[in-house]
Parts: structure tokens; sequence; C-alpha cells
């Protein structure tokens, strides 16, 4: 069923009218509000001419100073200053004095430092590699690992991680035969390698290497083998 609306109680067809109303009421307000004037109050006050106290203006005379004298030009007096002044008391010079010659001081004794002796560059010894006769251990090296063998302890670690292999130690050997500048070329690590040094360090001297008949220093690679049984 379709709705229909009332025309008289319809209030939406009436709204333009209302809102020129407003809109003529607003627009005579803000012209209103522009066009009035508002005047201030000024009150006239009367000045009675007993309460208006007048200071008298004394006028001061301007005093004019007198004029300075005129300076007094003295005339400078001219002095006469005589040509030629006469001498009377006559100067004496005693000629009759013997010039001594006194000698110069000797010149200071100079102490002469002896020079320092020159010094003397000590060479380091060349440790050579290549040698005409090699060093090797006394027994040779079959005595040499005999006593390896004999002395190496094999690290507790390395055994329980199972390292096995070959450290290579470069050593010194020098002219008494004795081992010294110890060096890990190739390690294995776990302890072998301390290990190998400390039996080196502790091994009986070798036969010096030799160049020309002389004993020198040479220097050497020695390879100890760590294996599990």
């Amino acid at each position: 069923m379709e709705l229909k609306k009332n025309p008289s109680a319809d209030i939406g067809r009436k709204k333009w009218f209302f809102y020129s109303i407003g809109l003529a009421i607003t627009m005579f307000a803000i012209v209103a509000a522009f066009e009035w004037k508002v005047y201030d109050n000024f009150e006239q006050v009367k000045l009675d001419e007993d309460e208006i106290e007048i200071e008298e203006q004394i006028e001061i005379p301007i005093t004019e100073a007198p004029p300075p004298p005129p300076p007094v030009l003295q005339q400078p007096e001219v002095v006469e200053v005589p040509d030629e002044e006469e001498i009377d008391e006559e100067i004496e010079v005693n000629l009759d004095v013997e010039l001594t010659e006194e000698a110069p001081p000797p010149p200071p004794k100079v102490e002469k430092k002896a020079p320092p002796p020159p010094k003397v560059e000590e060479k380091e010894e060349e440790i050579f590699m290549i040698v005409e006769q090699r060093a090797l251990p006394k027994g040779g090296m079959k005595a040499f690992y005999k006593y390896v063998a004999e002395n190496l302890k094999y690290p507790t670690k390395a055994r329980k991680m199972g390292i096995e292999g070959r450290v290579v130690i470069e050593c010194v050997v020098d002219k008494d035969g004795s081992l010294s500048d110890f060096k890990i070329r190739k390690g294995i690590g776990g302890g072998c390698d301390e290990e190998a040094i400390r039996v080196l360090k502790a091994s009986p001297k070798w036969n010096p290497a030799k160049q020309r008949g002389q004993a020198v220093k040479y220097r050497m690679f020695v390879p100890i083998a760590f294996k599990l049984g």
C-alpha cells in the first residue's frame, strides 16, 4: 500500500520562504552593525583662574666676558760674546812617562782528548743451507731416530683425539753441534708440535756442518712422525 502525504502537513514546501526571511534579517543585522555610531561623552571641565598657578619666568641677563689683555712682547737681549777667550791657567803636560808594555796572558791550555777507539762491528755469522758437508747426528740418522723413539711421549690430548701425522721442525746446528732456533714449519696440533721441539732440545750434539774444511752454522729441517700403535 502506497503512503501519501497531506499537502497541508508538508513542512518542506515552505522552507524557501523561511530561508528568505532569515537571510533578510541577517543582512539587516550586518548593515546595522556597520552603520551604528558610538559617541564618547566628554565632560567639559572648567578651570578656575585661581586654581591655575602661573610660574613667573625670570629672565637672566646675558653676561659678556671682558676681552683678554693684549700680550706683552719682550724684546730679546743681545749678549756680546768675545771672539777669543783668553786662557789664564796653563796646563802642564808631563811627557817624561815611561810606558811599559804588559805581556799578554798565555792562552789557556786545551787538553787534547784521545779519539775513541773505532767501533768494531760484529758481523753476524752466516747461516748456510747448502754446504759441502752436512751436519749429522753422532752415530748417524738411525741412532738419532732410535733416540727419538725412546724419548718421545705421545701427548694424551692427541691420543684421545686420534691425531697422527708428521711434524716438521726447522732448526740451526751451531758450530759446536748444538741445536737452536726451533721453528714449526708443519704442525698437527694436539700437543705434538711442542713435544717434537722438546725432544730436539734434549738431543745430544750433532757433528757440525763444514764449508771449505771449517765448521759453519747450518739450517736444516727435521721431520718427526707421530703414529698410534
